[in-house]
């Protein structure tokens, strides 16, 4: 009976690369709820044991202003790419008659 309630209490024997796995989940999953609450419109501070200090605030109304131009005019840019170029596209390409190459001089000939 002492057997099995040592047995119980302890952990399977690991490899380093099961192991390494784990601790890369746990810091996947830190690091994407920390960029999920730093990409929020919230206030918040980031401190990391009082080396790295970080604050971040919500654009004001004015610089949500610009940001919404720079986005429109950004999207006004690719419509017109597509437009021009769907006009290329559609437009019959004029044809090219190429002159046709003129004949090597045979070497007999030339002797």
């Amino acid at each position: 009976m002492s057997q099995a309630t040592q047995e119980e209490g302890q952990l399977q024997d690991y490899s380093v690369d099961q192991a390494a796995g784990a601790i890369v989940l746990v810091l996947g999953a830190v690091a994407g709820l920390l960029q999920v609450i730093w990409m929020s419109k919230c206030h918040c501070k980031v401190n990391l044991c009082y080396i790295f200090r970080c604050e971040r605030r919500p654009p004001t109304e004015e610089e949500m202003k610009t940001l919404k131009a720079k986005v429109n005019q950004e999207k006004d840019k690719k419509e017109l790419k597509k437009q021009q170029s769907k006009e290329n596209k559609d437009s019959p390409k004029p044809t090219t008659s190429s002159p046709e190459p003129e004949p090597e001089p045979e070497i007999d000939n030339l002797v």
